[in-house]
């Protein structure tokens, strides 16, 4: 019989970036026999549906601070009234406002963490979140972020364990792939080559503008750019100042609801990430989608893929690396055409959901043993 958890989590995002981690309680409510309670906002929310479906309760609320007392007060009115072996916390505001609203209570405080670096043992506010001693465990999305937090000094590695966010195949089989040329009005003789980032430093851009530039001239490409802010970033100039600066060849699409099926139409997908990636969503989604796909060697992608059989894997912060890598695969059409079946059949065998969900139930027995 599983245990009875108290999450904190905020579902207010899209349903693609919420709902590996919805699954995981799912799966644990369904198939493991936990009793799951969620926390979190309704109103904008997704997936609660299917989470409410498989018998996890919903209470309307998320801390809106990480230190202020009613936050603090509603979590441990909760805890104390319910019946919980382990509160798990998702985000800053519910890690800070849980953590202090355990205090003296006996069950088990997890948290998540899903990003690598940003972590310092001489921070005193990382003292306030995962380095607090009141944490019991901290699931790590990915060996990436365990090492990260592994390496900070004073600290009990046996604190942190992998738990990764794995997908449905399900969720991307009646994925209809969008007419990319049709609605960008883009050249029919053009592959497309589509990134997908919200314009953070960590998705190394710069570097991406850099390698554009040095792309020969009339190679038959369009940059199909899809995110958040990416228009403000200095592709634009990067852009005007490469072959590729004429309006047939890029397109900045901003955020957009229908990502995925942008994604599935595109000829390749590339995300030339820097740092920081935990487990790159996008990278999961455009392998999982078939798309034949350049991704960097950053710790958070290790074992994602295999070079030259299932993606490009290129250094990252290498823009000749990523000149090669795009040229590779814009002149091969038998290499596109192999890595984007092969990138499906390794992320399904190593990134299922249920595998994930069965990493968190064995993480919440282990602490448990504690």
């Amino acid at each position: 019989m599983g245990y009875s958890i108290l999450v904190i989590s905020d579902y207010r995002d899209s349903l693609n970036a919420v709902r590996p981690e919805g699954r995981l309680f799912v799966e644990l409510a369904r198939h493991h026999g936990y009793c799951i309670t969620l926390m979190t906002h309704r109103e904008g929310a997704n997936y609660l549906d299917e989470l409410e479906a498989a018998g996890v309760r919903i209470i309307d609320w998320h801390p809106g601070s990480k230190f202020g007392r009613a936050d603090r007060d509603r979590i441990r009115q909760e805890l104390t009234e319910g019946d919980y072996d382990i509160l798990h916390l998702f985000n800053n505001k519910a890690i800070a406002a849980g953590i202090r609203a355990a205090k003296g209570w006996p069950g088990k405080v997890v948290t998540y963490r899903g990003y690598t670096g940003n972590i310092h043992w001489w921070d005193p506010t990382a003292h306030t979140q995962h380095l607090h001693p009141r944490i019991d465990l901290i699931t790590c999305v990915s060996r990436a972020v365990k090492n990260s937090i592994d390496a900070q000094w004073f600290f009990d590695a046996s604190k942190t364990v992998v738990v990764g966010k794995g997908h449905d195949p399900a969720w991307y089989a009646a994925i209809e792939p969008t007419d990319l040329h049709a609605a960008f009005d883009i050249p029919t003789d053009r592959l497309i080559i589509m990134v997908l980032a919200n314009a953070r430093r960590m998705k190394g851009m710069e570097y991406l503008g850099t390698a554009i530039r040095r792309l020969p001239a009339e190679l038959p490409l369009h940059f199909l750019f899809v995110g958040r802010g990416l228009e403000d970033t200095e592709l634009p100039v990067d852009l005007a100042d490469s072959p590729y600066h004429e309006a047939e060849d890029f397109t900045f699409a901003g955020y957009r609801d229908d990502a995925l099926e942008l994604l599935a139409g595109a000829d390749i997908s590339l995300l030339p990430s820097v740092k920081g990636e935990g487990l790159s969503k996008v990278l999961l989604e455009s392998m999982f989608l078939g798309r034949p796909t350049i991704m960097t060697d950053i710790g958070g992608n290790r074992g994602l893929g295999i070079d030259g059989e299932t993606a490009l894997i290129v250094p990252a912060r290498d823009e000749d690396a990523l000149v090669s890598a795009i040229l590779r695969l814009v002149e091969d059409p038998a290499l596109r055409e192999c890595l984007g079946p092969a990138a499906t059949a390794f992320i399904t065998k190593h990134y299922r959901a249920e595998q994930s969900a069965r990493e968190l139930a064995a993480a919440y027995r282990r602490v448990m043993t504690r």
